[in-house]
């Protein structure tokens, strides 16, 4: 059982999660069979899917037609027949154990032993719905998020019996079409996002219930202070409020006094017109950052953190995969392990033992992972260690970036698809390291891109910068000035939006590459702000006043050809063209002399704020240097004898 032998797809079910699966599945080239007990069902999930695919079309998000990805898709009501040759089955069917084990019971019949045999469930545990079968090794969880199509995350979750040469095929295919995969190594409820997420919903509703606070305090407090998507009661709303009763109550767990109240008096939230907020008779969910008043955040993401304890120190997953779950899962602007290390560990057990002894109730409790992190001095980030181990004297760890650095080439890749790429102040910090560390014999030129397919960056993560002091903002951020100064070629590869902090951060590279699906705005005029990224200065020393006055004043977005137009990027291509393009530039940069780049960049950067006179000093200062080098030498051989010439930076 392994990826390989993975060609054929069954999706049961042709609701919003059944017929997601089955596009995302044919998107990455399957053939794949979406059955559901209905025509109508069938029908209906088969034109969510078609109307998507032309979106996506529309958009240029997909590389081929929409025809061409609908021809790998067949319907059917008949359950033998869409799952009989299939390679890997994923049943999507309503949250009713026993209608698993009736769909599960007739897969052991119809399909052959070696069938991959996955659950999409979000509630169940994998070890029951197995039971239905007489090869629970085969049966695993691929739990994906709603909508499958924009959600990058998938939970690959173990049940009891479930092999590892199940779990890894699942894995590797999650990859195959281009999602996200985490491992969940035992069958906890909840898997990790639901785990982490029960006490960001929960904890608030008690405090409300206690009149310790206000709906609007919480929300206010962690959407806007503590830079979540949205506010607890906010989300309780979107979700249904009925949703999280009904969690807690079959897992047996406490439910909040106010979350039993709105469910008997069935105000579940949007869906109902009123729940934590009324939607009819008023704004919805209005809160604003003054509302935000002493609320205690960190009883919050104490309890956070200490179900984060568990996942990692029962072995459910480690804090890399936590971390990712609830960023891509939820939103979250980083990792829940990565932010109890930024806090102190000692700090969030103090909380815990403080409100467990003040309480007595059990959610306080300390994990003893918790606690023996403590006990070893490991306390996050200040300490060299906590959930993550901290090296000063090597790169990162980072969490928001990725870079790899082969044959002369820097490939940086912005990791926060969640949040489309915005830039938060961690985000920054791990730019300016990695680029004023980096050995920079080894690198001959740099490419920055952004994760996912939406966005180079959309912007500075506004929220990220809510705790700083005005004054430090004041400060020309070094993550930009570090790769504006790097003393090699910078490429930016831009595909989506490039906004706001997104287009500083594209403007301090050298060179600029993107689709002409590529939007590009400084929008920051809008929220009564300026660019402060050194958008104004580069802007109007590219594009000229006028055109730069127009980006800033009117915060406007224009498109790629346009930009090409004005002189913003280099190049505008189609998506097709886009990688070919880039290559082209980078082979170019990465086969030029080092030496002779880094002076020019240096020259040509610093004579933008020269006299004419003294920028022509500077060029000719470079120049006599650059004629005694190696390079000069090999470069003039090389042309005598009509050859490529091989630069070594000497």
């Amino acid at each position: 059982m392994s990826l390989e032998s993975i060609d054929r797809v069954a999706v049961l079910g042709a609701g919003n999660m059944g017929h997601g699966i089955t596009e995302v599945t044919a998107m990455a080239g399957y053939d794949v069979t979406m059955r559901d007990i209905k025509d109508e069902f069938v029908d209906d999930g088969y034109e969510s899917i078609e109307w998507s695919l032309q979106k996506l079309e529309e958009k240029e998000m997909i590389d081929e037609s929409a025809d061409e990805v609908l021809s790998r898709i067949e319907t059917t009501t008949d359950l033998e027949e869409a799952v009989v040759d299939a390679d890997l089955v994923i049943e999507a069917a309503p949250e009713d154990l026993e209608l698993k084990h009736e769909i599960f019971g007739d897969l052991e019949e119809y399909t052959s032993g070696d069938t991959l045999l996955a659950t999409n469930t979000s509630s169940l545990p994998i070890t029951d719905i197995a039971e239905a079968v007489d090869t629970p090794e085969r049966v695993l969880g691929l739990h994906f998020f709603n909508p499958p199509v924009k959600m990058d995350l998938v939970e690959v979750i173990y049940g009891e019996d479930t092999s590892d040469e199940a779990a890894e095929a699942g894995y590797e295919w999650v990859e195959s079409i281009g999602k996200t995969p985490i491992y969940v190594r035992k069958d906890v409820r909840g898997f990790v996002v639901n785990t982490i997420v029960g006490p960001f919903g929960g904890e608030p509703a008690f405090m409300v219930s206690n009149d310790e606070a206000t709906i609007r305090e919480a929300d206010a407090t962690m959407a806007h202070e503590r830079g979540y998507p949205m506010g607890p009661f906010e989300l309780g709303d979107l979700t249904g409020i009925d949703v999280g009763y009904h969690v807690r109550k079959e897992g047996d767990s406490p439910i909040p006094p106010i979350t039993e109240e709105k469910v008997e008096a069935g105000d579940l939230g949007q869906k109902t017109g009123k729940g934590f907020y009324d939607y009819e008779d008023g704004d919805g969910a209005d809160y604003e950052p003054e509302d935000a008043g002493d609320f205690d955040w960190l009883r919050v993401e104490a309890r956070m953190i200490n179900r984060a304890a568990f996942l990692v120190g029962e072995d459910v997953a480690k804090p890399e995969e936590v971390d990712t779950g609830v960023q891509l899962g939820l939103g979250f602007p980083e990792g829940i392990c990565r932010r109890a290390d930024k806090i102190g560990l000692d700090t969030v057990l103090e909380k815990l033992e403080t409100l467990y002894e003040e309480t007595g109730a059990d959610r306080f409790e300390p994990h003893p992972y918790l606690e023996q992190l403590v006990e070893e001095g490991k306390t996050g980030e200040d300490a060299g260690a906590g959930f993550y181990d901290y090296d000063d004297d090597s790169l990162g760890p980072y969490h928001d970036l990725n870079y790899d650095l082969e044959d002369g080439v820097l490939q940086v890749e912005l990791d926060r698809p969640s949040r489309m790429n915005a830039l938060s102040e961690d985000l920054l910090a791990e730019i300016d390291d990695l680029f004023s560390s980096i050995d920079t014999d080894e690198v001959r030129v740099a490419t920055i891109e952004g994760s996912g397919d939406r966005a180079f960056s959309a912007g500075a993560d506004i929220s990220g910068f809510a705790d700083a002091d005005p004054a430090d903002l004041m400060d020309v951020t070094p993550g930009f000035e570090t790769v504006n100064d790097f003393p090699r070629p910078v490429l930016a590869k831009i595909d989506g939006f490039c906004l706001g902090g997104g287009l500083e951060l594209a403007l301090a590279c050298d060179l600029r590459v993107a689709t002409e699906r590529s939007a590009f705005g400084a929008p920051e005029i809008n929220l009564g702000l300026i660019p402060g990224g050194g958008g104004t200065q580069r802007l109007t020393r590219i594009l000229g006043e006028t055109r730069a006055k127009e980006l800033v004043f009117r915060g406007n977005h224009i498109d790629a050809d346009r930009a090409e137009e004005w002189g913003l990027i280099n190049r505008s291509v189609d998506r097709d063209e886009f990688d070919e393009t880039v290559d082209e530039f980078v082979d170019d940069l990465r086969s030029g002399p080092p030496i002779g780049l880094k002076v020019a960049k240096k020259v040509m950067n610093e004579g933008e704020d020269a006299s004419m006179e003294a920028a022509l000093a500077m060029e000719s200062q470079g120049f006599g240097l650059l004629s005694s080098t190696d390079d000069v030498l090999e470069g003039t051989a090389a042309f005598a004898e009509d050859r490529e010439p091989e630069f070594e930076g000497e």
